[in-house]
């Protein structure tokens, strides 16, 4: 009798587990609860340069140094602005500024991949770019910007 019970337990935790929910894969509007509140976004903007003697990457950089460096092929990088928020239900988006150049960040809600965004890049107050982006945990967003003198702007944004 025992045994016939722990089998038929077993059979509805199996099959309770692989049961999704109706929304699953889909953006949560307002009212939903995000499924990973809380997280922190840090979001950045870089010049990256070569120089004859680089300095070492700022520390909000140096996790990604090796990747950058061989992806846009720059020794050195500056961040010239920065802003670290919150990811929470309903947020308002925020703005990382230099002196000629602006990262908004406008969160759009959470997916089963991760939080959806929309990044608009401007040059004073020119916009230069607009997309829509997924940042998730395990993998930081890189977006190559326009030249800036001899280096190149980089926007990053990564979930801490």
């Amino acid at each position: 009798m025992s045994r016939i019970f722990f089998v038929a337990l077993l059979t509805l935790a199996l099959m309770s587990a692989s049961v999704l929910p109706a929304d699953a894969g889909k953006p949560r509007r307002g009212g939903g609860q995000p499924r990973k509140a809380g997280k922190n976004v840090w979001s950045g903007l870089v010049v990256a340069t070569n120089a004859p003697q680089p300095q070492p990457a700022p520390v909000e950089v140096r996790p990604l140094d090796g990747t950058l460096r061989r992806t846009f092929g720059y020794n050195q990088f500056e961040v010239i602005a920065q802003s670290r928020r919150a990811l929470q239900k309903g947020e308002s988006s925020w703005t990382a500024v230099s002196k000629h150049f602006s990262l908004r960040v406008d969160p759009r809600g959470v997916t089963s991949d991760g939080y959806r965004v929309n990044l608009q890049l401007f040059q004073d107050r020119q916009l230069l770019l607009q997309t829509d982006a997924t940042l998730s945990a395990s993998s930081p967003l890189v977006v190559k910007g326009p030249q800036i003198g001899a280096g190149q702007l980089l926007l990053l944004l990564v979930v801490q």
